[in-house]
């Protein structure tokens, strides 16, 4: 026994790579407690996550990370996307800085996308995959966090592809303790390449020296109390959040877009025409599409437009989004008795978050009714300026088309705003039975709703605006005065400064509404019993065969509806109501084969086999998984798995690919099976004749489109030219995707070096079958090169060979086939390795070492069997690598520890490794070619990040902690065209990198 806790400790424990500086000691001590507890107690249960089962040997076969609750309070971390972009198994992402996220933090392991990664909170979904939002998770209530890479379907169900990522709560909480954080950001801007070009523009830039900003408060109460002999305990918490808005002027990196219009060309930045000054366009008379705006000196007169008249358009946008979030929740349970304990947990949680745009005057192109309307007689404009929109009609009541653009001064940004609410309610009895069982039969509620309130100007209400006449000098509306309208300006310089009242009138002072609800209905029923008490076990071993068997249903639910302000100003979209539920049954076995016998301290296999029934596809489909740990001696410890591992389309993905509609191919497309278009000459009539060369496919290929033989190469099969070919999105049965995700380790602990622990594993993840979306290229590409079925059948003809047909009829033939479905390859390999080493120094106390650290060797994709395999570790920019995935990443933290505790620090080493733009990457595959090379902007080098936390333990009951993240205030690396590259934006890679600078947290921690 004693030799299998010290496995299952070395490979579990081994991961809380982020001890916290001053917890550090205590926490050896209190695993040195739970062992000493485990040796002595036959019945102790340790649950390691990737397994139902919950015994003493339950001994990790696969690598799994942990991140302590005090780690986190050393990163000073408010949300949880900063407590998880530092493992390298993660694929870095900040939704709260995005300008154009919702707000919600979904997370990714092995860069395959938040999909495949499953979100447990102490051992059950968080949430539904499409709406949940991992930052319900109040930090301060976070006992640890386990990151399980590798398939773990066969335990826990779809979605778990590339692994669990499982949140424990620390539900036993007795007494009252506080916590509160506040974090803000020292950055010392210095002028660089950014502020270079953008100073071309005249374009605001930040102050050069210290920026003190981005301020974020975290704070937590939580109360617990055990009860009737400790058999009832009820804890309850409330966490308050709100972070400041740090706006893309505030930093020099980000002064504006920039811009690079050709490879190595000229850097600029990005401009619009919403300018303070104005921008006017007649749209008839003698100057029809000549560009203007007001004279910048105030004068009622237009100058040409120019760009050095031009404005920023992201100066306002946010870095920082401003945010406000309240969670709250509670644990309870109840022994009754050793055969039934009743438990339950509640989580609540409210967000507010907004990206801001500056207030304009949209173009009227923004809108389907044409060009605004102005009088002739408008009493803003000059004589001149009449006539220049005007020409001979100057002055008379005639209405004429006019293009507006305008952006307001002293007006509140225009915001585009999520409120995202949700509650997660768990509950459950569980308890032992006969000799050597137990149970547990639980369920899981979830609700997320997601609330998006946009606007913008109506257009109706622009044209009332714009339609004034003066009445003995008062300018006035001539229309819609009932309901508020102001006089809108737009023929003079800044002429609507502090003119909020226009603006709300114009956006009609509200936001339409979209609201998005997801709902999770989860019953789970486990029974596991240890078979040794029957005598089933091996006769090398100890202890017994364990077992469980598990049933589980889903349901997830997604329910969206507008109001008429959002269809009228956003989107028609229409109501949608989508379901969809899964049976499953599931099987776990474990069997140590030996232990304590030579050259087998231990030798175990497990085993794990699901059968799950979609409702939303016909088959029923199924998943496995071995594993095998053999340690030689207690030093060494071999471990291995292998995982099929299935994913279900999501509720989304599943409509996607069901829900048909069609239209037409408007671009220049042809079938493959009708001649090409060598080129044409003249008739004898004068007229042009095509000429026709061989058609792009084979007739083979053809064949297996279902032309007749007679028909290829016919010119009747050419798409016409007036409409296009027909196409017919969706209309799949979108099946699962499947994964074979095998890891082989080691971990070593060598008793002449006592304190030290390391563990390597290596990890492969091959996806076949992949979810997502393919266009009618996709499939007319892969039918002519390959003449598969999976590409040709999406060819429905007609009687006559002929793609085209009209698609408001909803034909049932004349059109090539495209949507969400299955297709090829993704994969993903490397090596983790994972270390930690305790060095005691007697009356100076100790020094612990961890270390965690990834080595990708291969992050990629095969779209179709007839396209190469992309490799886009070590690259970005492009041919599918969005994702920034360096080879090698690692965090390697030092934490000294006085002898009695009262003080210890802390130091972090991040490492992200360099990255090469595809262009230079030498790869065909990766779209590099001789004409792609780059001399400019082709390469990132290594990134090092250095942490410091010190802590301060003031009694027992208080500490107190300060840390500055990124102390050495590193600027981020710089990169034009940012919003074409992945999850770039503000001229950098803001989830990879530290892109607002050092952070600076103060803490404190007070039980009563």
């Amino acid at each position: 026994m004693k030799k299998l806790n010290t496995f299952l400790l070395a490979s579990t424990c081994i991961a809380g790579v982020y001890a916290m500086p001053a917890m550090a000691q205590d926490q050896i001590a209190d695993t040195q407690a739970e062992q000493a507890e485990a040796d002595s107690n036959e019945d102790a249960v340790i649950v390691v996550t990737g397994s139902r089962i919950t015994r003493p040997n339950a001994a990790a076969a696969s690598p799994i990370t942990s991140v302590t609750s005090d780690s986190i309070r050393a990163q000073a971390a408010v949300n949880i996307e900063e407590v998880l972009n530092r493992i390298p198994s993660i694929a870095p992402d900040s939704q709260q800085n995005y300008q154009d996220s919702d707000g919600r933090q979904r997370i990714k392991l092995r860069n395959l996308g938040f999909e495949r990664t499953l979100i447990l909170v102490d051992g059950k979904r968080l949430g539904t995959m499409n709406g949940l939002d991992a930052n319900m998770i109040p930090t301060s209530l976070i006992s640890r966090v386990d990151v399980l890479t590798g398939g773990a379907s066969a335990v826990y169900g779809s979605d778990a592809v590339a692994g669990v990522v499982n949140f424990i709560m620390d539900n036993d909480f007795e007494g009252i303790q506080a916590n509160a954080n506040y974090n803000f950001y020292a950055h010392q801007n210095k002028p660089g390449l950014v502020s270079q070009v953008a100073s071309g523009y005249g374009f605001n830039q930040p102050d050069h020296g210290l920026a003190v900003d981005g301020g974020r408060v975290d704070l937590s109460l939580t109360a617990g109390k055990k009860l009737f002999d400790d058999r009832f305990h009820i804890s309850a918490y409330v966490d308050y959040r709100q972070a400041n808005l740090v706006p893309y002027s505030a930093r020099e990196t980000s002064g504006c877009q920039l811009v690079e219009g050709a490879k190595d060309g000229p850097l600029s930045c990005s401009i619009s025409t919403y300018t303070r000054t104005g921008y006017v366009s007649p749209r008839s008379g003698p100057n029809n599409g000549n560009v203007y705006v007001n004279n910048p000196n105030g004068t009622r007169t237009f100058v040409p437009y120019s760009t050095a008249l031009a404005a920023n358009p992201y100066d306002g946008y946010s870095f920082q989004r401003k945010s406000e979030r309240w969670n709250a929740g509670g644990f309870a349970s109840f022994e009754i008795s050793d055969a039934a304990e009743i438990y339950s947990s509640a989580m609540w949680f409210r967000d507010k978050s907004a990206n801001v745009y500056p207030a304009r005057v949209y173009s009227s192109t923004a809108y389907s009714d044409g060009p605004y309307q102005v009088s002739c007689a408008n009493p803003y404009m000059s004589a001149a300026q009449a006539t220049t929109i005007c020409g001979a009609a100057a002055g008379s009541t005639t209405f004429v088309p006019i293009e507006l653009r305008y952006r307001f001064t002293g007006v509140p940004d225009l915001e585009d705003r999520y409120l995202n609410q949700g509650t997660r309610i768990t509950g459950g009895v569980r308890g032992a039975f006969a000799q050597g069982w137990s149970y547990d039969i639980g369920g899981v509620y979830a609700r997320n709703k997601m609330t998006m309130s946009w606007a913008q100007p109506t257009y109706a209400r622009v044209n009332n605006a714009l339609n004034v006449v003066s009445n003995n000098g008062v300018i006035s509306c001539a229309n819609d005065v009932a309901n508020g309208c102001l006089p809108f300006d737009p023929f003079s310089a800044n002429s609507s400064v502090n003119n909020s009242a226009l603006y709300n009138y114009l956006i009609q002072d509200t936001y339409g509404n979209s609201t998005t609800t997801n709902t999770l209905y989860n019953g789970i029923a486990t029974v596991q019993g240890d078979l040794g008490t029957y005598g089933i076990k091996s006769p090398w071993a100890e202890e017994g065969v364990a077992i469980a068997f598990g049933a589980e249903y889903r349901e997830d639910q997604l329910r969206s509806h507008a109001d008429a302000l959002w269809r009228e100003n956003v989107s028609d979209d229409a109501d949608r109501y989508l379901s969809q539920h899964v049976w499953e049954g599931n099987v776990e076995i474990q069997a140590p084969i030996a232990q304590d016998k030579p050259f087998a301290d231990l030798l175990q296999v497990n085993g794990a086999f699901r059968l799950s029934k979609y409702s939303s596809n016909p088959d029923t489909f199924s998943t496995w998984k071995a594993e095998a740990v053999w340690a030689p001696i207690p030093d060494i410890t071999f471990r291995g798995s292998i995982n099929r591992a299935q994913r279900a389309p999501t509720l989304v993905e599943a409509f996607q690919g069901s829900n048909t509609s069609y239209g037409r191919i408007t671009t220049a497309y042809n079938d493959i099976c009708a001649p090409t278009i060598t080129g044409t000459v003249i008739g004898p009539n004068g007229q042009p004749i095509n000429t026709y060369g061989a058609p792009v496919a084979s007739r083979a290929a053809c064949a297996a489109t279902g032309l007749s033989d007679a028909l290829y190469g016919s010119a009747t099969l050419l798409c016409p030219t007036d409409v296009g070919c027909t196409y017919r999105a969706g209309g799949f049965t979108v099946d699962p995707e499947t994964a074979y995700t095998k890891t082989f380790g080691v971990v070593l602990k060598p008793r002449f070096l006592p304190g030290l622990v390391i563990s390597a594993d290596r990890f492969l993840i091959d996806l076949n079958q992949s979810i997502g979306y393919n266009d009618y290229a996709y499939f007319s590409r892969g039918c002519a090169e390959t003449g598969e079925e999976f590409f040709c059948s999406m060819f429905v003809r007609n009687a006559n060979g002929t793609l085209s047909s009209t698609p408001t009829s909803n034909p049932t033939t004349g059109f090539i086939r495209q949507g969400t479905t299955n297709y090829y390859k993704t994969k993903s390999h490397g090596w983790d390795f994972q270390a930690q080493y305790a060095l005691p120094l007697g009356g100076a106390g100790r020094v612990d070492f961890d270390f965690s650290g990834s080595l990708t060797t291969l992050a990629g994709a095969q779209d179709a069997s007839f396209l190469a395999e992309r490799n886009c570790v070590g690259y970005y920019g492009g041919a599918g690598c969005g994702q920034f995935i360096a080879k090698w990443t690692h965090n390697l933290r030092g934490t000294w520890t006085t002898a009695d505790q009262f003080f210890s620090a802390s130091l972090n080493w991040r490492h992200l490794g360099p990255l090469t733009r595809t262009s230079n990457s030498g790869e065909e595959s990766l779209g590099a070619s001789p004409d792609s090379v780059r001399t400019t902007f082709y390469r990132i080098d290594a990134y090092d990040y250095f942490d410091l936390a010190l802590n301060f333990r003031i009694q027992k009951g208080f500490s107190f902690r300060v840390a500055a993240n990124n102390i050495l205030d590193k600027t981020p690396p710089v990169m034009p065209n940012s919003y074409d590259i992945g999850l770039s934006r503000a001229n950098t890679i803001s989830a990879r990198y530290d892109s607002l600078g050092r952070q600076i947290a103060v803490g404190t921690t007070i039980n009563f």
